[in-house]
């Protein structure tokens, strides 16, 4: 690849702009994205290597970011997670980016892209760990992408939202796992969730799935784009079952992951 080829990058639903440039992302830039350079540059001067490295921006007002080698999980590999220590390998990896941004002290003039608030504040968190922003490279190194959207939130609340996309939780027949309480509890004790956490986790899984509905649902009653196209799409009927699947089966939930 030539060092001025762009090469247009696909993948999730609101990615548009983003562009490869030799080893190298370019992404369209917002008011946050200084605020989320100092968290990356952070995360990477503690040693945490799970997230791409900001390069600045470029003349054309775009953010540049170190390019993750390798392919995004959702939806034609995420078969990788049917073995269960690679779920377990992203919890951990979920865990040791929550212990190397307890350092983290945003600038004075932080800006952040909050789409959801989160419940909770105890951390600066990615608001958007699941399948869609894991990618995997040939050489099992793995790495949380798409960062903009992180901001002040809790452990927990990125852990429920976690678990909803990696177990899976899902309602949806092709998505639906009779194993699904077993994985649940792999993945929390791959964190390291102790008793007190498990029993604040359950409540939320429901919660924090059902709030992606109603973002959904109030982005596309104003008209704002893309969540009003997505709506109309019906991804907020997908989360809505979900949120109620999850919430139909709290029992066994609780009970797998406080099982002895």
């Amino acid at each position: 690849m030539q060092h001025d080829e762009e090469q247009p990058l696909s993948g999730g639903n609101v990615s548009t702009g983003v562009v490869r440039i030799g080893d190298t992302v370019r992404r369209p830039s917002g008011p946050w994205t200084p605020t989320v350079h100092a968290l990356l540059t952070h995360l990477y001067e503690v040693g945490y290597r799970a997230a791409p490295r900001p390069l600045g921006i470029d003349d054309q007002g775009r953010e540049v970011l170190t390019f993750v080698p390798g392919n995004v999980v959702w939806p034609d590999r995420f078969s990788l997670l049917d073995d269960e220590r690679h779920l377990a390998d992203v919890a951990r990896l979920i865990r040791d980016f929550h212990e190397a941004v307890q350092g983290f002290t945003p600038p004075l003039d932080a800006h952040w892209q909050v789409l959801i608030p989160a419940e909770g504040s105890d951390i600066i968190a990615h608001q958007d760990l699941a399948p869609w922003n894991l990618v995997v490279g040939d050489e099992g190194q793995w790495a949380f992408i798409d960062w903009d959207t992180a901001g002040p939130g809790s452990r927990l609340w990125d852990v429920a939202y976690a678990m909803h996309g990696f177990i899976p939780l899902s309602a949806h027949p092709d998505w639906q796992r009779p194993d699904a309480a077993a994985r649940l509890r792999v993945f929390a004790d791959a964190y390291g969730l102790d008793e007190a956490e498990r029993l604040h986790t359950v409540p939320l899984l429901g919660r924090r799935t059902r709030s992606m509905h109603d973002f959904l649902r109030d982005q596309a009653a104003r008209g704002v784009q893309p969540w009003a196209t997505l709506w109309a799409e019906g991804h907020g009927n997908a989360w809505r079952s979900d949120a109620e699947y999850i919430e139909q089966r709290e029992d066994q939930w609780m009970h797998a992951l406080l099982a002895d």
